[in-house]
């Protein structure tokens, strides 16, 4: 990107010097072609010169003036096609550095209050976004009592594998309710503009892990998917947590682990208590709907369909299932673990 500017800059500094040296060129030699004294003349006035004759001027001089104008020719002819191959990767250049600026000003406004920031970092597990804790109230509903709970907040350095960029946008601009997460957006009631909310998203972007499986130079992409070390150590945490007799399979354990403060745990919104340490009936329901009593294989009475779905994600409005309606808030968990590890989730879901 700086080199793409750079290159622009060079080219047209170039051009300015070239100009200015060939003027400074002809005025010398025209200088030194002007004709000497002339009787009591100190300089002889250029309307009074010997001018070229008629042979000359039709025949070398013409030549040298034609040789002159194709030369030019020859030069706009070149330096046009070459000014045009160049000039898609000096947009492209243009766009990643104002890219890299808007995430330079989304991790000032993502920094904790204290460095001037929104404090973004303060409950997602500071600049780094790898999960954190945020302070919450819950109230029961049955005596009204209030008490403060610590809520586990997701990691944020993959939420684009899960979710769009438009998706990331919308919950930043209205946030998740029944959650800490509020609305960050004006068109929320929050206090960002939505230039900040940008800037936030390019430096989300900026702190992915890097995917694998996307073309060179990318780090995030819609073909990537975690490196297989990370899904390795999902998978050796769920076999540990059936090891030690807390879950009956593989695919319970991944539905329920907390792994790097729930950014795959399916819990979260499907089991009432999960994110402050108060789990009730395991997929009985919370954010995201309840799962037991048969609701999933009513929804999806094929099983192939269901784990497209978990893999997808919902999008909002889109038909899924029997007579489901998508609205956008269910991740797509295809690019955050594998095939199988899907697969045995689902299984566990309908046996629910």
């Amino acid at each position: 990107m700086i080199l793409a500017s750079n290159v622009t800059r060079n080219v047209g500094l170039l051009i300015f010097v070239v100009l200015t040296l060939a003027w400074v060129i002809y005025w010398i030699v025209n200088n030194r072609k002007a004709r000497p004294e002339v009787g009591s003349e100190i300089e002889l006035a250029p309307n009074r010169k010997p001018y070229y004759t008629d042979e000359e001027m039709e025949g070398p001089r013409l030549l040298r003036t034609q040789m002159v104008a194709v030369g030019a020719l020859v030069i706009v002819a070149v330096a046009l096609p070459l000014y045009w191959l160049h000039e898609p990767s000096r947009q492209a250049g243009a766009v990643a550095d104002y890219d890299a600026k808007f995430a330079t000003w989304g991790s000032k406004d993502f920094a904790p209050t204290a460095s001037g920031g929104f404090n973004c970092a303060g409950c997602h597990g500071g600049m780094n976004a790898n999960g954190g804790v945020a302070a919450y109230t819950v109230t029961d509903p049955n005596t009204g009592e209030v008490e403060a709970v610590n809520w586990k907040a997701p990691a944020l350095n993959t939420v684009l594998y899960r979710f769009s960029t438009d998706e990331v946008t919308y919950i930043l601009q209205y946030g998740r309710p029944f959650s800490p997460m509020s609305a960050w957006g004006s068109l929320g009631g929050g206090p960002m503009t939505d230039q900040q909310i940008s800037n936030i998203i390019e430096y989300l972007k900026s702190i992915q892990i890097p995917m694998e499986g996307c073309p060179s130079g990318e780090r995030v992409c819609e073909t990537g998917h975690l490196p297989k070390s990370v899904t390795d150590d999902i998978q050796k945490s769920a076999e540990a947590g059936v090891a030690s007799g807390k879950y009956k399979t593989v695919g319970e354990a991944l539905f329920s682990l907390d792994i790097n403060s729930g950014a795959y745990s399916c819990a979260r919104c499907h089991t009432k208590g999960w994110s402050y340490d108060q789990p009730e009936v395991s997929g009985g329901g919370a954010m995201g709907p309840n799962l037991t009593g048969g609701d999933e294989t009513r929804q999806f009475p094929n099983e192939a369909d269901q784990i497209a779905f978990v893999g997808a994600g919902s999008e909002e409005g889109k038909k899924y299932g029997q007579q489901g309606q998508g609205s956008g808030r269910m991740p797509g968990y295809e690019q955050l673990l594998t095939d199988d590890q899907i697969r045995a989730i689902v299984e566990y879901e309908r046996s629910l």
